[in-house]
């Protein structure tokens, strides 16, 4: 579903409709449900990445949060860092370097070296969610 499509404007106008006619925690709830859906509409196997990625986060952020100087604060922060930035380089680069690397290799003569590449689909917006999400933290 993309923003300019038919689709999107049918899926917007009940959204809009009711989150007007929740009260406010409903409609963060409301919203991110419905953000949810419009992620997975073109696949759902994305979805299930966002939502984990998400739901990590915010318990992070609950560790991160209280005004009370907790000792661990710094590692929960760490933890949300290195998770966030390992998707991001998985789906992101991973293949790119793994190529690379194998290139590199064949040129210094050694041949037939197994680095499997991954050649999965790149999800939509990863970089976009990812920094939001290490600005949410």
């Amino acid at each position: 579903m993309l923003f300019d499509s038919p689709a999107f404007f049918l899926f917007l106008i009940p959204v809009v409709f009711f989150y007007w006619r929740l009260n406010h925690r409903a409609q963060n709830v409301f919203l991110l449900l419905a953000s949810y859906f419009f992620y997975g509409w073109w696949d759902w196997r994305f979805l299930l990445l966002m939502i984990g990625s998400t739901m990590v986060d915010f318990l992070v952020a609950q560790h991160i949060a209280p005004p009370v100087q907790h000792p661990h604060r710094r590692k929960w922060f760490l933890f949300s860092l290195v998770l966030n930035f390992t998707i991001l380089g998985i789906f992101k680069y991973f293949d790119f370097f793994a190529g690379s690397f194998l290139g590199m290799l064949n040129n210094l003569g050694l041949h037939n070296i197994p680095l499997p590449l991954i050649r999965i689909i790149l999800p939509p917006g990863i970089s976009f969610y990812t920094f939001q999400e290490v600005a949410y933290i």
